[in-house]
């Protein structure tokens, strides 16, 4: 019953043969088929709707609002609303990036999805780009929410220039951090992968300052952080809004310059990709084994 039920769904994304739909252009026509009919698989699941894209605006609901008087705010001034709003939305990318390309690319391998694909004629990296562009939609949902709602409700106010920072930089976490996702997708059983996601996640989300302010946190927390990837990117994140002041009382950690933390970020993208690529090519030689 399981299968047949998987049977139309698997169907329409192998051959877009959904109404409207129809692939032309030859391979170029054949990848915007294959990213729209995933943008619409994706968009089905209430998980994806609400577990990634709504949580983080429920998150900011619940603990941000809470900071939402204009006389909340760190020793040079930034709200504090402002600074959980930013975490949220950088809790909700790294979630996101990780679930999508992790949780969800170990189910697809697991139904044996990923080897049909290699059976058309699609290039292997289309599977790939559908993927990130669903993400990168889902990064623009979780910005869209997360601040519309910091905005209307959260006393939040930041200049147009300073929102298109903070959302360029949230959808570049989604492509930097899908790299870790996809390290997860092949590097463990299918199975697993759920369960391995989220004991690298939480942690990572934690000890990065997503949830609580480490400037609230034990010190030794703060030590473990500056060794994290995340949370150079929450930096990278923060200092749109705040002062070095600020980010340092937030965090408890003097920041370092831009370089240093992005050039974390992109460690962590050299690091994950190169277990990502390796471990696909090890999972294809074994599929065809």
């Amino acid at each position: 019953m399981m299968a047949s039920a998987r049977t139309p769904e698997v169907t329409e994304r192998a051959t877009g043969s959904r109404p409207g739909l129809r692939p032309n252009g030859g391979r170029l026509g054949l990848l915007a088929t294959h990213a729209v009919v995933e943008l619409r698989s994706t968009a089905r699941s209430m998980q994806f709707v609400i577990g990634a894209v709504a949580l983080p605006a429920l998150l900011y609901a619940m603990f941000g609002l809470s900071n939402a008087s204009p006389s909340n705010v760190l020793p040079d001034g930034t709200h504090v609303g402002t600074m959980q709003m930013v975490s949220f939305c950088a809790y909700g990318v790294v979630s996101l990036a990780i679930f999508t390309f992790g949780e969800s690319v170990a189910e697809e391998r697991g139904r044996g999805w990923v080897r049909t694909m290699r059976a058309t004629p699609l290039p292997s990296w289309s599977f790939f780009a559908a993927k990130v562009g669903v993400a990168l939609v889902g990064g623009l949902l979780i910005v869209a929410s997360t601040g519309g709602l910091a905005v209307a409700a959260g006393n939040v106010r930041l200049d147009a220039g300073t929102w298109l920072a903070i959302t360029l930089t949230m959808l570049a976490g989604v492509l930097a951090f899908s790299t870790l996702g996809f390290a997860i997708a092949y590097a463990v059983r299918p199975r697993a992968a759920t369960a391995i996601a989220n004991l690298i996640f939480l942690p990572l989300a934690f000890l990065s300052g997503f949830f609580v302010p480490l400037g609230e946190l034990p010190s030794v927390l703060s030590d473990i952080a500056v060794w994290l990837p995340t949370y150079h990117f929450g930096q990278l994140a923060w200092q749109y809004v705040a002062p070095a002041a600020d980010a340092e009382a937030w965090t408890s950690v003097a920041p370092a310059s831009t370089v240093v933390h992005l050039a974390w970020v992109l460690g962590s993208v050299v690091v994950f990709g190169a277990i990502a690529a390796l471990a696909s090519r090890r999972a294809g030689i074994t599929s065809r084994a």
